[in-house]
């Protein structure tokens, strides 16, 4: 099942995808938000009786947003490919890297992301993401899925020179550099989430294409290691890193710049789409 948020007429609200259509979830559920949705527990009620509600809109009338715009935390792991690792010539590493994002670095599904003044060096991404679906606190390995309520795309834009010369929390947290959707496929829908393939292109040319079995921490260790310092609440967004193919490891480098369309597809979930532009 395809969870998404987005607005109409003005407002915000969340649905399913039906087809090419939306059942729009908001009033039905009583819940102000899919992330509030997710955290009540009601995304299995929905599943359940998704054949018999009625398509509120059409995909084509309603304005993706983030598919969880209210998550408490948006969590990203580095350096998590063995691939993207060796691109960078440094050593596997022996413990999760990891950042985190706000809000306001992302932007909606199809919206242009923005090339700061500050720096040309404006590099993509692709990654695949989880959302928690149920809260945890020291999570054990085995029960790791039990706490997932699906996984999207996600676009981690990074600022290489502010990264790499000032903090990675900088260059990590430009404001609109980054993007996350289309929408939400429900844990149910992807039983090996190992066999993904993950892909991005800059102007319709592959730069990056992956399975998610080059993962150096799988996603049971990932929400092990983060839970035991960190509760993982509804929501809660988890980028799982980037694969080889990005933009500061190509010679010469691969910068994005205005004009530029990018994709990030990944099996089973879909396609982001953004623009760039200058700020």
């Amino acid at each position: 099942m395809k969870m998404l948020s987005y607005k109409i007429a003005g407002k915000q609200s969340y649905g399913a995808l039906k087809d090419d259509a939306v059942v729009d979830l908001k009033e039905r559920l009583g819940q102000p938000t899919l992330g509030a949705a997710i955290a009540a527990g009601l995304l299995d009620s929905v599943a359940a009786r998704i054949d018999s509600l009625k398509p509120d809109y059409a995909l084509s009338d309603i304005e993706l947003t983030i598919p969880v715009p209210d998550a408490a935390k948006i969590i990203c792991i580095g350096r998590n490919y063995r691939g993207h690792v060796a691109e960078g010539s440094q050593p596997l590493p022996k413990t999760p890297s990891m950042f985190i994002r706000t809000h306001s670095s992302f932007v909606a599904p199809g919206e242009a992301m923005v090339r700061p003044k500050l720096s040309n060096q404006f590099d993509y991404e692709g990654e695949l993401a989880l959302v928690i679906g149920k809260s945890g606190k020291h999570i054990r390995r085995e029960q790791a899925f039990d706490h997932v309520a699906g996984y999207t795309c996600f676009n981690d834009g990074s600022i290489r020179d502010y990264q790499f010369e000032h903090a990675l929390a900088v260059g990590k947290n430009f404001d609109k550099t980054g993007s996350i959707g289309p929408w939400l496929v429900t844990h149910d829908e992807i039983p090996d989430v190992s066999a993904l393939a993950l892909t991005t292109t800059v102007n319709g040319v592959q730069v990056q294409h992956t399975k998610t079995d080059d993962f150096i921490f799988d996603i049971p260790t990932l929400l092990t290691y983060i839970s035991g310092f960190m509760e993982l609440l509804p929501g809660d967004v988890i980028a799982t890193g980037t694969p080889e193919g990005v933009g500061f490891a190509r010679k010469p480098p691969l910068w994005l710049k205005p004009g530029d369309k990018l994709e990030v597809a990944v099996t089973s979930i879909g396609v982001l789409k953004n623009s760039v532009v200058g700020e």
